[in-house]
């Protein structure tokens, strides 16, 4: 049986995720939408698994707006409902969750938020938080894998109590480690929807749902959040530890309650050091922090990223001096703390022996000479794509082109896999050189291909995959369309949202619970706004390379090559060699190729390694996915690909 589905009152390993699934499962959630993103994907993953089983309608969306409206249409019609993304698709979601926070809820929605402080699977660290309060909505942050589950159960209970969406954050420490949860009760009652509309305009419960008129609405919002924030003061997710009369404060969530309690045990300080840890973090509940505010002069605010709970309590305790009295704050403001990746309990533990005047013991120094050695004999891991990734070869394609072309070309990136070819320039082979957010690489292109009257004459192309094509890129493409910017716009199709799992999007027959259903096909899109549309095998060099000099060439008009290659890593190509790939010693010239080891040193396949005492390239068989395309650039065609015979 599916764990997610494991009787009441029992104990069950879960990761973060899970028990987010497992809290929602518990609260009745009828409707789950999502776009995928690490460290987030696993939360929709785990309930699409049992979605048949619970009578629950799941799905991948274009992006992360449409998520949220797909979750909110649900709540209007009394269901319960949960949208699911990472930081970033907040920032996609804000424009609607604006006009939803105004006109209100009715049947309980969640937004998860998963971060990832240190940008471990991002291109930036982002901050959702700061959404909440500036779209005045409730903010819960879990602090333990039972409280992941059990703050997600009590979410929903929440936007009905307010009528409003209520934000549940975690980050990557919680969503991807592990703990046991003791679960709670599923139900059993499947309810029916039933939209409501005919009531007064004013009436956010039977009239239409709508953010205006904004005056009434907007105060009616303010009114829910002071009732969320009454709430919080009473909820059992707030909760101290330590001595009546601390002489040192912690206020903490989220994974730096972990932190801060192993920090405290670290240095032995239990009966000096006090921690309030908040899972109710927005609004404030002013009462219980007032109370324990009082208990010490010294306040440490231990939280990731940006000063965002310490901002907060430092205005409201210089609201109530004389309550409160003065107080010393330690945390990002004053530099205890960077204002940038994660923390750590040692990171903790330092900071908090300054203050309190102990001695931290660190690591001895044998340990630490030894941890050095041990470091020293660890190949290197590069940050690269995988043996037998479409991308490589396409990124090759193009380079090649643009030197063909001769006149300076470059390309403006994207978010997925082929993001790499920005950060580390070797993977793209100093193709590309923008890289922001999902769908900008076409904005920008379009932006640079006007740029003709101010004498900028360099050929623009743009890159994305196929499942951010679905999810940003096409209000861009139009743009290019209809302002006739002359560029060469390359979707690399590998057939999934490879990056974050391999889940399905709209260009699949899949949907996220196995379901047949139909695809939209991207070329009949480009080829409906009018642009010229190509498809090319990117692991055929000849033919690709002909195709993008020849768009190239063409002056005043949208080009579009779709390079269609699956991803090696995906189930139906995993394992599967289409070649047996060799070196031909003989021909193989080494050092004194003219190609400076092009195959090693510039194309840079993991697959492809240098044997140091023959000094000669070779073929690593047991990584090598057999895609060939090495065999395509080595000069000395000492690269042999024989195909493999099918079985």
């Amino acid at each position: 049986m599916n764990k997610l589905l494991s009787a009441a009152n029992k104990e069950v390993l879960f990761m973060g995720n899970e028990a987010i699934a497992r809290g929602a499962l518990e609260a009745g959630v009828n409707v789950a939408a999502a776009y995928p993103g690490t460290p987030s994907s696993e939360v929709i993953e785990n309930l699409a698994s049992v979605a048949r089983q619970r009578n629950l309608y799941v799905e991948w969306s274009a992006n992360e707006k449409v998520a949220v409206e797909v979750a909110a249409a649900a709540s209007f019609a009394g269901l319960r409902s949960m949208c699911v993304m990472k930081q970033n698709g907040v920032n996609v979601a804000s424009d609607f969750l604006l006009h939803l926070t105004a006109s209100g809820t009715r049947g309980g929605i969640v937004l998860v938020s998963c971060e990832d402080p240190g940008a471990l699977s991002s291109v930036n660290e982002g901050e959702s938080r700061y959404f909440a309060r500036m779209l005045e909505m409730p903010l819960l942050e879990p602090a333990d894998f039972q409280e992941a589950k059990d703050l997600t159960k009590w979410a929903f209970e929440l936007s009905e109590k307010v009528h409003n969406i209520v934000m549940l954050r975690s980050v990557t420490r919680m969503s991807h480690a592990s703990g046991n949860v003791i679960c709670g009760k599923l139900p059993t009652k499947i309810p029916r929807a039933r939209f409501v509309y005919d009531g007064p305009l004013t009436d956010p419960l039977k009239g239409p749902v709508i953010s205006t008129p904004v005056g009434v609405k907007h105060k009616l919002q303010q009114e829910k959040l002071k009732k969320a924030g009454e709430l919080f003061e009473k909820s059992p997710f707030n909760k101290y530890i330590g001595p009546p009369k601390p002489q040192i404060l912690i206020i903490t969530s989220s994974a730096c309650f972990l932190y801060s309690r192993e920090a405290v045990s670290m240095l032995s300080l239990q009966k000096r050091v006090g921690i309030l840890k908040l899972s109710c973090t927005w609004p404030l509940p002013e009462k219980l922090l007032k109370k324990y505010l009082r208990l010490a002069s010294k306040i440490m605010v231990v939280e990731e990223v940006l000063p965002f709970m310490e901002e907060n309590i430092k205005v409201l305790a210089a609201s109530y001096p004389r309550e409160i009295g003065a107080k010393t704050f330690h945390g990002k403001i004053d530099g205890t703390f960077p204002s940038v990746g994660e923390l750590n309990p040692d990171m903790v533990a330092q900071e908090l022996a300054k203050i309190m005047k102990v001695k931290y013991k660190t690591l001895p120094a044998s340990y630490a000479r030894e941890l050095q050695r041990v470091a020293a004999v660890i190949p290197p891991r590069e940050q690269t794509f995988c043996p037998g990734c479409p991308h490589r070869a396409s990124f090759w394609d193009i380079n090649t082109a643009l030197k063909l072309d001769g006149r300076e070309g470059f390309v403006c990136g994207d978010i997925g896999c082929y993001a790499m070819a920005a950060l580390f320039p070797a993977i793209g082979f100093h193709t590309v050189h923008t890289l922001h957010s999902m769908g900008s690489g076409t904005g920008l292109a379009s932006g640079f291909a006007k740029l003709d009257m101010f004498g900028f004459d360099k050929p623009v192309l743009s890159v994305c995959g196929d499942s951010t094509f679905y999810h940003a890129v096409l209000p861009a493409l139009i743009n290019a369309r209809h302002h006739q910017a002359d560029i060469t716009f390359v979707v690399m199709d590998n057939a999934g949202t490879a990056m974050t799992g391999f889940q399905p999007h709209p260009g699949l027959t899949l949907s996220a619970t196995g379901e047949t259903v139909p695809a939209v096909d991207i070329g009949k899109i480009c080829a409906a706004i009018g642009a010229k549309v190509e498809t090319s095998d990117p692991f055929d060099l000849e033919a690709t390379t002909k195709k993008l000099n020849s768009f190239l060439e063409k002056k005043g008009n949208l080009k579009v090559l779709i390079l269609k290659q699956v991803c090696a890593l995906s189930p139906e190509k995993k394992g599967k060699k289409q070649y047996e790939v060799k070196v031909n010693e003989e021909l193989c010239l080494g050092d004194e190729c003219g190609c400076n080891r092009l195959c090693t040193r510039i194309f840079r396949c993991p697959a492809l390694t240098w044997d140091k005492a023959k000094r000669k390239a070779v073929v690593d068989e047991v990584i090598c996915a057999g895609c060939g395309f090495c065999a395509l650039i080595c000069p000395q065609k000492a690269i042999i690909k024989t195909e493999v015979a099918a079985r």
